[in-house]
């Protein structure tokens, strides 16, 4: 029968995991392990490093799906929002009658309860901006739970189990499971939420922006009349959201209005400098290595969540200076001959624009070169074929590889790479258009010089291009 977090049995001592290896699931099975239970898992593709960090923690991992992996009879099964209704290991689950649930009901369950929520939400900036505030508590001494959608360097992990009162919640938009197709933040109670943003995305689950709209609604609607929700208030779409909202709301932004406002920001590679305003006053003047101004007003909105909790502003300084970033966020990934070899998981055209607009400035001697792989199911469609032009201009080269996983889109709604190419060489820039990865890589190793930036941009693997350029540059 499916569980909710209320009804999951008191006794589990074992649990099984189905498609254990995503990033989400992975740090789940990892705290459970910490908390004591006995922990399997399976996958369709079993690869590091995940694979290793998970069974060298003692997990077992099965290659693949089957029944026989439930043999063993678990008291709880934990099913992956990726898995059908019709995975071998789902439907031998329903027909021995096990308990099951949801990654969201399984962290409320064993992680979350009993503490204050911390959640982070919108179609940008969630996994930076709930970094930032896991490491000022840290940094402020208090002892918090996290649970991220990437790695944060200064852990070198997504999750923490802690003794505080806070966890700190990486609230996705996506859907939670095949028995529950609605959001996975509408599992949490969150006793303070950040809404960076609300844009189209997702498009193999969201029908328009509309649609994303009302999800946003329908959390915002539901927030506790206690609880706080921190908004951006520079995004349309957000004060369209946030109308629903029945609790406290404060605005973050640029604006005279803005109840927190990112104020003068120095530029002065590697660091920037920038003053805060709260109510109208100044706050208090921080430095970060964080690049770029999307990435500031993501480190305002910790700011904020910070002096809500009443967290010292020195260790809120102390938070933001030697806060490190977050793998596969304009990643440094090597420096051969003088040329950075940088990674981005930026994929939405915002995202790519914030990113290669951030880039440039703090390079200003040598040309950045921009990569871009489109691979989700929104970019390798053609809604946003005639955005994506404007997201480059602050590059001096451009490389984009045809989506590699076209099959996967109807032929009448398939992005064309070829096409934003030559829109890109009619705005006076030098682009390029590339089958595969292999002659990207080849390109580069006799273009680029000493000097530049390669910043590769793609929510996937991109067949490890990082580790090849820098091998053959």
């Amino acid at each position: 029968m499916q569980m909710d977090k209320n009804s999951i049995p008191k006794d589990v001592k074992t649990i099984h995991m189905i498609a254990i290896c995503g990033t989400g699931m992975g740090a789940l099975a990892l705290m459970l392990k910490d908390l004591g239970f006995s922990v399997t898992g399976s996958d369709l593709k079993v690869y590091p490093p995940m694979s290793d960090f998970l069974s060298g923690r003692g997990i077992d991992i099965a290659e693949g799906f089957s029944a026989e992996h439930l043999s063993y009879g678990p008291d709880l099964v934990i099913v992956g929002n990726a898995v059908s209704k019709d995975n071998p290991e789902v439907v031998h689950m329903q027909r021995m009658g096990l308990h099951f649930c949801s990654m969201p009901q399984a962290i409320n369950t064993f992680v979350a309860a009993g503490k204050k929520q911390i959640l982070i939400t919108g179609t940008h900036g969630k996994t930076t901006t709930a970094s930032i505030v896991a490491w000022i508590l840290d940094c402020a001494g208090v002892d918090d739970t996290f649970f991220i959608g990437g790695i944060l360097a200064n852990f070198s992990s997504n999750y923490r189990l802690g003794q505080g009162e806070y966890i700190v919640i990486e609230g996705d938009e996506y859907d939670t499971a095949y028995f529950d197709k609605g959001p996975k933040f509408m599992h949490y109670d969150p006793h303070v939420t950040i809404l960076t943003s609300v844009e189209f995305d997702h498009a193999d689950i969201f029908r328009d922006k509309d649609h994303v709209i009302t999800i946003f609604t329908d959390l915002v609607s539901g927030l506790n009349d206690s609880s706080t929700l921190l908004s951006f208030d520079g995004d349309r779409n957000v004060e369209r959201v946030v109308a629903a909202a029945n609790c406290r709301v404060v605005g973050y932004g640029r604006t005279e209005e803005s109840g927190w406002r990112l104020g003068k920001i120095d530029l002065q590679p590697p660091w920037s400098s920038f003053e805060v305003f709260k109510g109208g006053r100044l706050y208090r003047r921080f430095e970060t290595m964080l690049v770029g101004e999307h990435n500031l007003l993501n480190a305002l909105a910790a700011i904020a969540v910070a002096d809500l909790l009443k967290i010292p502003i020195a260790a809120t300084q102390k938070a933001l200076a030697t806060f490190k970033g977050v793998r596969r966020r304009q990643e440094v990934r090597g420096i051969k001959n003088n040329i950075v070899v940088m990674d981005d998981f930026a994929h939405h055209p915002t995202a790519v624009r914030e990113t290669v607009r951030a880039v440039k400035p703090f390079y200003p001697e040598g040309r950045l070169i921009a990569v871009f792989e489109p691979r989700t199911n929104t970019s390798m469609r053609d809604i946003f074929q005639d955005v994506y032009p404007d997201c480059f201009d602050a590059a001096d080269l451009i490389c984009i590889r045809k989506p590699p996983l076209l099959k996967k889109i109807p032929e009448g709604q398939r992005f064309s790479s070829q096409k934003l190419v030559d829109d890109l060489k009619q705005r006076g820039k030098d682009a390029h258009y590339f089958e595969s990865t292999d002659l990207i890589v080849d390109f580069l190793k006799i273009t680029a010089i000493s000097g530049d930036v390669i910043l590769i941009m793609s929510n996937g693997g991109f067949d490890n291009i990082h580790e090849r350029l820098l091998e053959s540059l």
